[in-house]
């Protein structure tokens, strides 16, 4: 009895950490190689992330025993993908990145800051974030025109398995485009080398500009809080856990800041992984705490395969990691369109913002996100009337919710 009640919660970790390990890690190549990260560099970041947000889930569990899951930023990542390279370039993209760690920690520890954070109307920082997907989310099709070869078999394999068996419909998608890379590779006739093929540590010496922290912190901070912490906490409430709000947004920033020193964007409250690890699948609610300690101890074992996957990417033919990265954000896509044109009151505030967002301008060397949040919030103080929306009360700094 004893071995059934511990196997549910173990399968349970193993597959969180599998399906968000394998149906995001794409995207958050693209977004660190984005703001200007060699091959080695962004690698160095999925291995820092991986470990660091690793350590902390284990660390969580074992202290609070709730199963409490972290995981990187994918929207944050799609949000580097659309800023592209900022003023100083890498090193000022790293400070960004450890700015967003400090400001993440603080939400846990000032009250202020934290319903600060939560003041950001949510249809605009859904707009915000659909904006940020767009062009991502158009990548698997732009790509199909171009390349049908390669990109048609990845399309077909993520539709079946969506009818079929939805929760690894990306890994499956991804699994597909490895074949494809695969195919690419023999017949060039390029190698791989095993060098290549080890994880590494790049360490970069952060710098901060005015561009970096306007561009990069901030929207990054706020995509963060909007559409992963919070979410992140609804659903564990959705089966009757509390997120330990202080010890998680210290556990998330710190870890942020450390794992930025070697190329880390972000990491966060999960949501899928959370409804994975804290839902009837992973057995008794009182071992539930198991499947996350699981999840971490295997996100450590993933990382031994960072370096593995960037080099496999690297040689990937055009268009198939967009791809897989697109199809992996469909469904946040989905949901911050439905979340941003939900309440009638601010839709106009928030097609402003989803339009500034998508433009891709950048305006003083600072990033489309940062004014698509600056116009929208102007155009719901302007034209639009103030309606309470659900939603909106945020982080009041209790350890009981955000």
């Amino acid at each position: 009895m004893r071995q059934a009640s511990l196997q549910q919660p173990i399968v349970a970790g193993l597959v969180a950490s599998l399906v968000g390990f394998t149906s995001s890690f794409a995207v958050v190549l693209a977004g660190l190689k984005a703001v200007g990260a060699t091959d080695d560099q962004a690698a160095s970041g999925l291995l820092a992330l991986s470990v660091v947000f690793g350590l902390g889930m284990i660390g969580l569990g074992l202290v609070t025993r709730s199963p409490v899951t972290l995981a990187w930023s994918t929207p944050g990542a799609a949000l580097l993908v659309s800023t592209g390279p900022v003023e100083g370039g890498w090193p000022a993209a790293v400070g960004a990145f450890v700015l967003t760690g400090v400001l993440l920690a603080l939400t846990g520890v000032v009250p202020l800051l934290g319903r600060l954070a939560a003041s950001i109307p949510v249809p605009l920082a859904q707009a915000m974030l659909a904006g940020v997907l767009l062009q991502l989310c158009l990548a698997p099709f732009t790509a199909l025109a171009e390349t049908p070869a390669a990109i048609g078999p990845v399309i077909v394999v993520w539709l079946l398995a969506m009818r079929w068996a939805p929760r690894w419909a990306v890994p499956l998608a991804l699994v597909a485009a490895l074949a494809a890379i695969a195919v690419s590779v023999w017949s060039s006739g390029a190698r791989i080398a095993s060098a290549d093929l080890v994880p590494r540590v790049e360490v970069t010496s952060p710098t901060l500009t005015v561009a970096a922290v306007v561009g990069i912190a901030v929207p990054l901070t706020i995509v963060t809080m909007a559409s992963q912490n919070v979410p992140g906490v609804a659903v564990m409430r959705t089966f009757g856990f509390a997120v330990p709000w202080r010890g998680a947004m210290l556990t998330t920033g710190i870890g942020t800041s450390l794992a930025a020193f070697l190329g880390g964007h972000a990491m966060n409250l999960a949501a899928l992984s959370a409804a994975l690890a804290a839902g009837e699948e992973a057995g008794e609610r009182s071992r539930r705490w198991i499947a996350a300690v699981t999840a971490g101890g295997s996100y450590l074992l993933l990382a031994l395969v960072s370096g593995a996957l960037v080099a496999v990417t690297a040689a990937a033919p055009p268009g198939v990691v967009e791809t897989v990265a697109g199809l992996a954000l469909l469904a946040t896509f989905a949901t911050s369109i439905v979340g941003a044109l939900s309440a009638s009151s601010s839709r106009t505030g928030a097609i402003v913002t989803f339009l500034v967002a998508a433009s891709g301008v950048q305006v003083l060397g600072v990033g489309a996100a940062f004014w698509a949040l600056v116009l929208g919030l102007l155009v719901r103080m302007t034209i639009e009337r103030r309606a309470p929306e659900n939603g909106e009360e945020g982080p009041d700094g209790q350890d009981e919710r955000p």
